[in-house]
């Protein structure tokens, strides 16, 4: 017996043959068995959270106006590993630096995603880490691991879960109960979070396809069918400062923007052909019908408020000459600064006097009236099929025109905000440049007169575009 208890003693002493919890923590851990998750990781906007000036210059500029209040509600969704080792608390978020952090506490890394044990909130940040050696994942029946202990967790499994673990971090709701980013909110309202439809945010966002999973030496790994998802989880932020992969970050957009919304007329029941979207009636009216395409959420989501999305019409005479034109933006200008009749879309905030708030700590009342609904319903009878916003412009001598070219153009963030913040000393003044404008090729469509209605055309017997 005495031996017996020796061995015993001996082997709890010796542990299991694994890495730490610090040494998983770390996301350069993985690069040894997970080589292309990694880099694909290393590019997103999970990795660069932490890292992105606006979210570093909101945060301190926050918990300043709020004396401090502010606290660690924007950290806990930017760099949730440091809120959890206890590195950043209430008390120092407001000196908050991205450098000063650890690889393993800046951004949302590998392991804060894969160590999820339960999902306690659906909002700010409600997951529960197990603080083990053991990595969740999305593959039945995992191979062992020398580095960790595995498990398949329908959590984090993107055909099984319900994207509670994305929305947890994805839905924000201030202190005051209003709900300032909603993508997990929308999601859940949609067609695609029905049983008989069910796409997850991982389905769209981390694209799946063949290939292995982790390829480190004797692993003794196979490729599984859908088996392999990018960690790129591209949407339309991009890095503003120099960042790895930047090329891949804006390809990764592209694909997943240009399907998302389109200038489109309503689809005939008889047909799957839709006319053009742009139609200009004898009136006097111009309408300009935007339409998401099989989206999960609403368009803009997110942060809608910093959202900028706005249609840009022109009508030509027949000697080139402009008739009218609403939503010309030059660059480094909001477009309801531009033109303050802009058609736009974005959640309007405002402070409790009902002026326009510009940081969302000022936000006591949210009008998102002005947003493009995602899909709620594949059945044509229902109202709440058709999900699409018209824009309708008042033209005169409708009979001049001979052209029209409209386009939905998208930015993410709001230059006045931003420039608030530079002329406050929070944020740099070259960050504004690198802020893009995203115009997706399929929310673009021109308008002639000489095709408009034509016969044999989804648009016969009408004043639109054929396609």
């Amino acid at each position: 017996m005495k031996y017996l208890l020796v061995i015993l003693i001996a082997l709890a002493a010796c542990g299991d043959d694994k890495l730490s919890v610090a040494e998983l923590q770390d996301p350069n851990t993985c690069t040894s068995c997970h080589q292309t998750h990694y880099t694909q990781w290393s590019g997103s906007m999970h990795a660069y959270a932490a890292d992105d000036p606006v979210f570093v210059a909101m945060n301190r500029r926050g918990n300043r106006e709020t004396g401090g209040k502010l606290g660690t509600f924007c950290i806990k969704c930017h760099a949730p590993m440091a809120i959890e080792n206890g590195t950043i608390t209430d008390a120092n978020a407001g000196d908050f630096d991205p450098t000063t952090l650890s690889p393993a506490e800046r951004g949302v890394t590998c392991y804060f995603c894969h160590n999820v044990e339960k999902v306690v909130e659906d909002h700010n940040n409600g997951l529960v880490l197990a603080n083990d050696q053991t990595m969740r994942g999305g593959a039945k029946n995992p191979v062992d691991s020398p580095a960790h202990h595995s498990k398949y967790d329908t959590l984090i499994r993107s055909n099984t879960n319900e994207s509670e673990l994305c929305g947890s971090c994805h839905d924000i709701v201030l202190p005051n109960g209003i709900p300032i980013e909603r993508t997990f909110a929308e999601w859940k309202q949609g067609v695609f979070a029905k049983p008989d439809v069910h796409l997850t945010c991982g389905n769209c966002h981390m694209k799946p396809s063949d290939g292995l999973i982790a390829d480190g030496p004797g692993l003794g790994v196979k490729s599984r069918p859908l088996g392999m998802h990018e960690h790129t989880f591209p949407a339309i932020d991009q890095a503003l400062t120099p960042w790895p992969e930047t090329a891949a970050q804006a390809q990764g957009i592209k694909e997943i923007l240009e399907p998302a919304i389109g200038i489109v007329g309503p689809k005939p029941r008889t047909s799957n052909r839709a006319p053009g979207g742009i139609c200009l009636y004898p009136d006097s009216r111009l309408t300009v019908r935007v339409d998401s395409l099989n989206l999960g959420h609403s368009f803009p989501s997110g942060s809608a408020f910093d959202r900028r999305v706005w249609v840009e019409v022109t009508a030509y005479r027949s000697d080139n000459s402009i008739a009218f034109q609403s939503g010309k933006v030059p660059d480094g200008v909001d477009p309801e600064v531009a033109d303050p009749n802009v058609f736009g879309l974005w959640d309007r905030v405002y402070k409790a006097d009902d002026s326009p708030a510009h940081f969302f700590w000022e936000i006591e009342r949210v009008d998102s009236s002005k947003l493009l609904k995602g899909s709620i319903t594949f059945d044509p009878n229902d109202p709440a099929f058709d999900h699409s916003v018209t824009a309708t412009f008042n033209v005169a001598n409708p009979s001049q025109i001979d052209r029209i070219e409209a386009q939905v153009h998208i930015r993410p963030l709001p230059f006045e905000t931003l420039q608030k913040l530079v002329d406050s000393g929070d944020l740099a003044p070259a960050v504004l440049a690198q802020v893009k404008t995203l115009s997706p090729m399929y929310a673009h469509s021109t308008w002639l007169k000489a095709t408009a209605g034509m016969p044999g055309s989804p648009a016969e017997f009408t004043p639109c575009n054929p396609e």
